[in-house]
């Protein structure tokens, strides 16, 4: 038994350096008439996921192009908000991947996408004598990794639909703000007016004296 929490240690290690998946996920500023691009090495046959989403800037779209590595046009979208794309690598190279906001002439932009190639590495691999004796144990690490890569998952979308939310709200406070201040000056300008009307009308006009 005295064995158990060093072996654990280590397992525990050996768990989170396997349960690394090779990938990029980044959010970056993408300003008007501007097009960013990301490259990525892919083996063949591999899976690859791309997922990504506009967060701030005009109406939260952008084009998005994936290129496989012969430079094949794969996926190719114009003005979308977000959107999942899975494809499967037909040989082994540069994966190329660009975001666009070209069609924007004032519009500066917030871009989250995330990029996976290829699968988890199974975290249960043969360990000699302890695979039987801590089946259980194995048991529970997976269960606990699945769990955690599920809470990652929920908390990076909560943060974009936050951030998103929180834009739209800023934008819609500053148009309320400066809706605001065009009432106040309209208001401003009608009561002057109308106070130099009615002044207008009770002012008397003094005669002119004759000539004698």
């Amino acid at each position: 038994m005295s064995e158990i929490p060093s072996f654990f240690i280590v397992f525990v290690t050996i768990l989170v350096l396997l349960a690394a998946t090779h990938g990029v996920e980044l959010t970056f500023e993408l300003p008007d008439n501007a097009n960013q691009c990301f490259y990525e090495d892919v083996e063949k046959d591999v899976k690859i996921i791309l997922e990504y989403q506009v967060v701030t800037g005009g109406q939260y779209d952008v084009d998005a192009v994936l290129k496989s590595p012969s430079g094949a046009v794969v996926y190719k979208e114009k003005r979308k908000q977000y959107d999942t794309f899975t494809w499967t690598a037909d040989q082994t190279g540069v994966v190329e991947f660009c975001f666009s906001n070209e069609f924007s002439t004032f519009a500066h932009k917030t871009v989250y996408f995330d990029f996976v190639a290829g699968d988890d590495d199974p975290l249960i691999r043969d360990i000699g004598a302890h695979a039987t004796a801590l089946t259980q144990l194995e048991t529970s690490c997976v269960t606990i990794h699945e769990a955690l890569k599920a809470v990652i998952n929920f908390q990076t979308h909560y943060r974009l639909r936050e951030a998103k939310g929180r834009s739209r709200a800023e934008g819609l406070n500053q148009r309320v703000q400066l809706w605001s201040l065009g009432e106040f000056i309209l208001i401003l300008i009608i009561g002057i007016g109308e106070v130099i009307v009615l002044r207008s009308f009770f002012s008397v006009s003094k005669p002119r004296a004759g000539r004698i």
